[in-house]
């Protein structure tokens, strides 16, 4: 059973400028609502109100927004403009264990993909029938046997909120400090348990729908879904000439 939660909220959104420049990614409002707004709710609808946000570029914006919100509790990473996000989640790997980690630049459709309760660590999923960039997992039996960085076709695939029992939580503590502290600090917190020592976990998949959920890379996502940020597309697309 979730008892906690851990989203990471420290990224500079470089995909997402120049809006991100004076606003960080997750407190975005697409159609009026902030994105992290719609992590926060689905969590607590399904009863998980222990929450760690992590948080590193323009964070003061970050102790705004969880000034007086109940549960909140505001991590900030300091290696955030240096490192990938393997630090983010090292800086919160004390929390880690019966917890949910999930990204804060997401919008949450449906709150019951985020479900406390879960048998195996691993990941919400997609099933792909066609052609995809994302990580894409082999599952055989509820079981991950392996997952490919390219893509591929014909598979699930992997989206940014995992759960974690307290047994893999200690695990991938102990394999962050490992990775991070001999300098492996450009990976994402992911290559930790899904390549780097993949063996030492018996991974699993939450099956969810494409439209439960939205993850927003870059301004032309973004504008496809709400049209009000055309003008930054307008200024991303000009500064890129």
């Amino acid at each position: 059973m979730v008892k906690r939660a851990i989203i990471m909220a420290a990224g500079i959104g470089k995909r997402m400028q120049p809006l991100t420049f004076k606003t960080p990614k997750p407190l975005v409002k697409v159609n009026g609502v902030r994105m992290i707004d719609t992590v926060v709710d689905g969590l607590k609808q399904n009863g998980i109100n222990e929450i760690y946000v992590v948080v590193g570029h323009l964070k003061e914006q970050f102790f705004e927004w969880g000034e007086g919100r109940a549960g909140i509790t505001i991590i900030e990473n300091p290696y955030y403009d240096t490192c990938n996000n393997i630090s983010s989640l090292y800086v919160a790997r004390e929390h880690l264990g019966e917890c949910i980690i999930l990204d804060g630049d997401q919008i949450i459709y449906n709150p019951l993909i985020l479900d406390p309760t879960f048998t195996l660590s691993g990941y919400n999923a997609v099933w792909c029938e066609g052609e995809t960039n994302e990580w894409l997992m082999d599952v055989k039996d509820g079981v991950v046997r392996s997952c490919s960085r390219t893509g591929g076709s014909r598979g699930w695939q992997l989206y940014s909120i995992s759960r974690w029992t307290a047994e893999d939580g200690e695990r991938l503590r102990k394999h962050l400090e490992y990775e991070f502290d001999r300098g492996n600090r450009q990976i994402y917190w992911d290559d930790v348990a899904m390549f780097c020592h993949f063996k030492d976990y018996k991974l699993g998949v939450q099956e969810m729908h494409k439209e439960d959920i939205i993850e927003i890379d870059g301004l032309d996502e973004l504008v496809a879904i709400d049209p009000s940020y055309n003008i930054y597309l307008q200024k991303q697309e000009k500064a890129e000439e």
